[in-house]
């Protein structure tokens, strides 16, 4: 049973993976596909990426403090400052460019390809989500980190399928361009909150 504190911590923990996975950035570059996926592709892209985002949560949820620790020798402090950085660059280039990422139109990427990269890798389960669900598992516990992580991914995977209606509404009210402006200062707000608080336990580790 969930009391009162555990709800919302739940809520608010799945509020800021959702705000990590950016389901903005999913639904335009999946309805910017060319040719346009069917809908029995997009379906399967979408479930595809979320498994194997989700597989690599679990493994940094479940392994991340001692994979950190003891393999690459990272503290977590570290990887919150990496992932904060990776994700201001990621809200920077929004804001300026209005866009997300840039493709690669002359390189021909299968299905499968891009359902596991880029889609569920960096940018799904990035350096970002990766070193939030890191801390949140030391923080909270793997059950109500994973718990507020399959949340999160169900509505970002809600999002990716409605990605094509999604697209076409926003783009007949002139919506993308403001929306990714809007999306990339948040992101970048969040970048910044991870990044302080990194430096803030490297400041402490080192006293």
């Amino acid at each position: 049973m969930f009391n009162h504190e555990d709800l919302k911590t739940l809520f608010e923990t799945s509020l800021y993976f959702l705000a990590l996975l950016n389901p903005a950035s999913k639904v335009l570059f999946l309805s910017a596909r060319k040719p346009a996926l069917t809908d029995k592709e997009l379906s399967r892209i979408a479930w595809r990426a979320t498994f194997f985002a989700f597989g690599i949560l679990l493994l940094f949820s479940i392994c991340g403090n001692f994979l950190m620790a003891h393999v690459f020798r990272v503290e977590l402090y570290a990887l919150k400052l990496a992932g904060g950085l990776v994700l201001l660059l990621t809200g920077l280039n929004a804001v300026q460019k209005g866009i997300f990422f840039t493709q690669d139109d002359g390189k021909i990427i299968s299905d499968d390809e891009l359902s596991v990269v880029p889609l569920a890798s960096p940018l799904i389960a990035g350096p970002g989500t990766i070193a939030a669900t890191v801390s949140y598992s030391l923080q909270y516990g793997v059950g109500k980190t994973l718990l507020s992580l399959v949340i999160a991914l169900l509505i970002n995977t809600a999002c990716m399928l409605a990605s094509k209606a999604i697209a076409k509404v926003l783009d007949a009210m002139l919506m993308i361009g403001p929306l990714i402006r809007l999306t990339g200062l948040i992101i970048m707000a969040v970048a910044m909150q991870m990044m302080l608080t990194g430096a803030a336990e490297w400041l402490q580790a080192v006293k």
